[in-house]
């Protein structure tokens, strides 16, 4: 942990005063995406060859501090651009392509969350929408009217804690109300490389 939050200050990486994106490059962040622990965690839901292919390091503070209105994570980065039913529209990140996926894609992807704070109530903690992982990708109309309907829950977590979730659940984060750090390694695994072929997974 202590190596983590050291490269959240000293790396070139960091994109933005929110964390840093295409967190793998970073070694201390490789290593905690391979330990043997997570990836057994993500092993008993995805199966045996599940991997670590994207990191995310979500810094939230007093000096950095926004809130996510409620969404579905849906693209996933890409080797090359290949047109497939079912997946798009495009983009490129980073020099990565990009690409929004299909929901038989996504129930192949388990992102576990790993907390180097304690993330409180008053923080700005992952909220998520229960259930609403199971029926598919939803509009943006459907998934304001969800809200409206499902009461959320609060994913509070120790420091050293972790959060797993797929990233079809619907899920939110409010501004932190108080003056402490919520910093979180967000890192997703694939059940293969290849979700379909012939598209493949990129390492971000």
């Amino acid at each position: 942990m202590n190596g983590i939050s050291q490269e959240i200050t000293e790396s070139s990486a960091r994109t933005s005063r929110a964390g840093i994106r295409h967190a793998l490059r970073l070694a201390s962040v490789a290593r905690i995406a391979g330990d043997r622990a997570l990836i057994d965690l993500a092993r008993s839901v995805l199966g045996a060859n599940a991997f670590p292919f994207r990191a995310t390091l979500f810094d939230k503070s007093a000096t950095a501090n926004w809130l996510v209105a409620w969404h579905q994570d849906t693209a996933l980065p890409l080797c090359r651009r290949i047109e497939c039913p079912g997946w798009g529209p495009w983009s490129v990140k980073a020099g990565i392509a990009h690409a929004h996926a299909p929901a038989s894609a996504l129930s192949q992807v388990l992102a576990l969350r790993v907390h180097l704070d304690d993330s409180t109530a008053g923080n700005g903690p992952l909220r998520v929408l229960p259930g609403t992982h199971t029926p598919g990708v939803w509009s943006d109309d459907r998934i304001q009217e969800l809200t409206k309907e499902i009461s959320p829950i609060v994913c509070v977590c120790p420091k050293g804690g972790v959060v797993a979730m797929r990233p079809l659940i619907v899920h939110a984060s409010s501004k932190s109300q108080i003056d402490a750090p919520r910093r979180v390694l967000h890192t997703e695994y694939a059940a293969s490389d290849l979700i379909p072929a012939p598209l493949q997974l990129a390492t971000a």
